[in-house]
């Protein structure tokens, strides 16, 4: 037995030597065609900056209310987990929130840990797009990032109304839905704005290019495919979402509160759609990113989207926690520009409105 184990872990070690070799000739025999090869972006490669001022995370370990933050390893466009906030060691409160928020985490915990400090370093939050936060519901909240596994099953779920109520009727979530926000639709766009931008209409203009959400991962994406449709027809909407996309001047995201901005300060997309707070967050920490309203007298399909919170279909009751949650949502999602519903209308100290009318 002992003789088999030494040829096995010979027979591994001659194996691993020879992959060696081989991947250390590589760079040797492709040497000249990396000086000038492209990205699969199309963007040209080069060698990374690792600015941790436009790269995510940008909130400096602000969104992650861990008590102890340990070792701190993060390395911007190499290792960085950005849309995953706070410590995976017992959570009492799991929060999936649409990644279009993902900047009012460490307003909305801190508040919420104040009032219930039982909960403080007990905090976990998942901010990618809800269409995706979907897809993890399904696989029991199981998550592959990199080359981590972990489960978080949410407490609560922070979407589009419309997405929350669907989900609710369809037996995936536990009503009711609780509206805490609204918010618009505008054109995010480079502080120097280098496609010279002044409408919707302009995102069919020659020459610029976009970078949209994609439709196949994100809810926003149907709500740009309306509006573009009633400011410039069938014709502006095709031109962003098909014509553009086979011919390149058109980049869809998996996650475009991070992309957009990302490759709007890259240079490789001079406008973007997307959520009027995102663009406010990122003028605020002072990235050369600006935005323009879409006016509400164009024939736009709506000025405002409301979000709303419920109850996730997880292994504990959340439904108080929920009802505690909603008011500091609604203080803390203010900050950037959301359009907050009448805070009257909807929450009473005793008891909670879970069924506001909208």
């Amino acid at each position: 037995m002992k003789s088999l184990k030494h040829k096995l872990l010979g027979s591994a070690l001659t194996a691993l030597a020879g992959l060696a070799f081989i991947a250390g000739t590589l760079p040797l025999a492709r040497a000249a065609d990396t000086s000038t090869a492209e990205t699969g972006w199309h963007g040209k490669a080069e060698a990374p900056h690792y600015q941790e001022e436009i790269f995510p995370p940008w909130q400096h370990g602000a969104n992650d209310d861990a008590i102890d933050k340990g070792f701190k390893f993060t390395v911007p466009e190499v290792d960085d987990m950005a849309d995953f906030h706070g410590n995976l060691d017992n959570p009492k409160l799991i929060l999936y929130i649409g990644g279009n928020y993902f900047f009012a985490v460490a307003p909305l915990v801190k508040s919420f840990e104040q009032e219930h400090p039982e909960y403080k370093g007990h905090v976990f939050v998942v901010t990618i797009p809800p269409g995706l936060e979907v897809k993890a519901m399904k696989a029991g909240g199981t998550f592959t990032s990199g080359n981590m596994t972990f489960t978080v099953k949410p407490d609560a779920y922070l979407a589009g109304l419309k997405k929350v109520k669907s989900l609710i009727a369809s037996g995936m979530l536990t009503g009711p839905a609780i509206a805490y926000a609204t918010n618009d639709l505008t054109i995010m766009i480079p502080k120097a704005n280098p496609g010279h931008i002044t409408g919707i209409r302009d995102l069919a203009k020659p020459g610029v290019k976009l970078v949209m959400p994609n439709p196949a991962f994100e809810g926003i994406a149907r709500q740009i495919e309306a509006t573009l449709k009633k400011a410039g027809g069938t014709a502006l909407e095709q031109k962003v979402y098909d014509t553009g996309v086979k011919d390149g001047s058109t980049i869809l995201t998996h996650i475009h509160h991070r992309q957009t901005p990302l490759f709007l300060m890259q240079g490789l997309a001079d406008a973007g759609i997307t959520w009027k707070s995102e663009a406010i967050f990122q003028e605020q920490i002072g990235h050369p990113i600006s935005n323009i309203d879409l006016p509400a007298k164009e024939p736009l399909s709506s000025g405002i989207f409301y979000d709303g919170i419920c109850c996730a279909s997880g292994d504990r009751p959340a439904t108080a926690v929920v009802g505690r949650l909603t008011p500091r949502i609604r203080g803390n999602f203010g900050l950037f520009g959301g359009f907050q519903i009448p805070f009257s209308r909807f929450w009473t100290d005793s008891p909670p409105n879970l069924n506001p009318p909208v």
